[in-house]
């Protein structure tokens, strides 16, 4: 009984080659295959009496019929595939002619090192995570099936490797592809795409799912795009797997933050806007996570740098303390941050004084504890989640120039003076501040917006919930 190795021969370089792969090919008295590969093997030591029959393109099933029928006569047959064979190859076509004409012929596959795997290889390490490949030919696969695939990769956040992106007539696929990864990947998702890897005239070139121009690839290029945690790093793609966070996060984070870690990368894929300043998304992810309401961002109106601003204001020492309008806010703020910090919480709304000042004045004692605060603490920063009068006093006294607030967080709840101390706050247009537009908010609010300024350090990483 003759004998059929399906052989992939890698992307084209001989130092590709398995030697699995050249044992193979050395033994064998027969070897088919298309003519552009057969370049590849003839620098092997083959025996001097093999017979060798090429083929041009789309002769897949010619070239099967006879490696079965070179087989049939008890020889040693080897057909060869570029790449894997298994993967947009020979073996599939084989085994089905095989089964289809009942011949009995034992058929072994050796694998190679694919098109997409030397890419990657040359890429750095952009596949370290679940990744699926798709081919655009639509010679054999409908389109309408190959978009599902597109879309269904996309939305899955794959990573996603190419092939056959375009040829002299199929030109508008590889467009409509970028325009549905698109509708679910950041514009700098990165992307590879790589022209004759591991052949002669190799180029790589990164760039980002927004910039990427399909009219640059041919049927010679393989594109890589990255998933939602792909980066670029000194000329290279990374995925991370998650063994790094594994081994040395660990050590220090708890099963808490570690659920926050997830909760904000869900909620970071289902913003309207996901690529907008880490200034602006590092609070709104805050708050969204404390409140499950999208409409924060919408709500949320950060100043420019206001993040950056309060929080520059604590490391420097211009300010280490933080007064809040009623003690809920205070009690929501993280210990562990304050104290890694070295910055104190005052609520004065319980201090026996407080309560006499305000019967005193006919004003509300979180009106008198903010007048307390201000003499006390008039560079502080501010954080308001219940009394907008409170909020109103603060205006007021800045105004005087009696305060000099480091920042404010105005999130007060409510129907009565809320939305016009939110118009007042707003006045302040030289203090930096973080402000709950309407009249929702609230103490839950204030606080992890305070704790997003806390720990800022952590926002370009994605990892909130350092000190909970």
């Amino acid at each position: 009984m003759g004998m059929i190795t399906i052989i992939g021969l890698g992307p084209g370089n001989d130092k590709d080659i398995t030697l699995s792969a050249i044992e193979a090919l050395r033994n064998s008295e027969v070897i088919v295959g298309y003519k552009y590969y057969m370049r590849f093997i003839k620098a092997l030591d083959l025996r001097a009496d093999i017979e060798l029959y090429e083929s041009g393109m789309r002769e897949e099933c010619e070239r099967a019929r006879l490696a079965i029928s070179k087989a049939e006569e008890g020889k040693r047959v080897s057909v060869i595939s570029s790449g894997d064979p298994g993967i947009y190859g020979m073996a599939s076509l084989i085994y089905e002619l095989t089964k289809e004409s009942k011949i009995d012929v034992e058929i072994e596959v050796i694998p190679g090192i694919s098109a997409f795997q030397k890419a990657a290889a040359l890429l750095g390490a952009p596949m370290g995570h679940d990744f699926c490949v798709i081919s655009m030919s639509d010679l054999m696969t409908p389109w309408s099936l190959i978009e599902k695939r597109i879309k269904s990769a996309s939305n899955g956040d794959f990573i996603t490797a190419i092939y056959n992106p375009k040829s002299h007539g199929r030109y508008w696929q590889l467009h409509r592809l970028k325009e549905l990864f698109l509708e679910e990947r950041s514009p700098k998702t990165p992307v590879g795409i790589i022209r004759h890897a591991g052949r002669d005239g190799e180029e790589v070139t990164i760039t980002t799912l927004g910039k990427f121009d399909p009219d640059i690839a041919d049927m010679f290029t393989i594109v890589i795009i990255g998933n939602s945690q792909s980066y670029e790093h000194e000329g290279k793609i990374i995925t991370p797997r998650g063994y790094f966070r594994e081994s040395s996060d660990n050590l220090t984070r708890s099963k808490g933050q570690d659920i926050m870690i997830e909760s904000f990368r869900t909620i970071e894929k289902e913003l309207n806007n996901p690529d907008c300043e880490i200034g602006f998304k590092w609070p709104l992810l805050h708050a969204i996570h404390t409140t499950a309401d999208f409409e924060m961002e919408n709500m949320l109106r950060v100043d420019d740098n206001a993040v950056e601003k309060i929080y520059d204001a604590i490391i420097s020492g211009k300010t280490r303390t933080i007064v809040t309008d009623v003690t809920m806010v205070a009690a929501g703020i993280r210990k562990g941050a304050l104290k890694r910090m070295n910055v104190e919480v005052k609520c004065y709304l319980n201090d026996p004084d407080i309560t006499e000042e305000a019967e005193e004045k006919g004003i509300t004692r979180t009106q008198a504890g903010i007048r307390k605060a201000v003499r006390e603490h008039p560079e502080a920063i501010f954080a308001f989640g219940n009394a907008p009068t409170a909020l109103l006093e603060l205006c007021d006294l800045t105004r005087k120039g009696l305060a000099r607030p480091s920042g404010i967080i105005a999130a007060p709840v409510g129907f009565v003076h809320v939305l016009e101390s939110k118009h007042a706050v707003k006045t302040l247009t030289k203090i930096p501040k973080i402000i709950v537009d309407g009249r929702k908010g609230g103490s839950n609010l204030a606080a992890t917006l305070v704790n997003s300024i806390l720990c800022f350090p952590d926002a370009k990483s994605l990892k909130p919930g350092r000190d909970v």
